[in-house]
């Protein structure tokens, strides 16, 4: 997957988050929309644009690596170094949590198929003819 990224792929990415803390799909595509409208079409976004609760949500992002930081330093004209923080997506991440989900479905179901072949009386213990 390349280009733009969409809500259903961030909130995909943030639901299979190993650290989602029980975020459901509601609250997933919440915050993936809230996350998305600052970024528009854009790669990255200034992080000084961020109130204090949306920089919460996107430390949040960051330690899922679904986000992260990168700096850019000038300088200023009259020689102070000025530092410029911006927050990016990691689409190699958001790629790799949405394929990891598709493939532990997969497993999942092989691992619950293998009961299948097992007789009934499998489970019984054997009796010796003590009681």
């Amino acid at each position: 997957m390349t280009g733009i990224i969409t809500v259903e792929e961030l909130t995909q990415a943030i639901k299979n988050s190993p650290n989602n803390r029980g975020i459901g799909e509601h609250e997933a595509r919440l915050l993936g929309l809230h996350v998305l409208n600052f970024f528009g079409y854009s790669e990255r976004i200034i992080d000084n644009i961020l109130e204090p609760e949306d920089r919460d949500a996107f430390y949040m992002l960051e330690d899922n690596a679904i986000l992260t930081t990168e700096r850019e330093e000038t300088t200023l004209y009259d020689g102070r170094e000025w530092r410029i923080h911006y927050w990016l997506f990691r689409r190699d991440k958001i790629d790799e949590l949405i394929e990891n989900k598709a493939k532990g479905e997969k497993v999942e179901e092989e691992v619950t198929s293998v009961y299948d072949d097992l007789p009934d009386d499998i489970w019984d213990r054997a009796s010796d003819g003590k009681e």
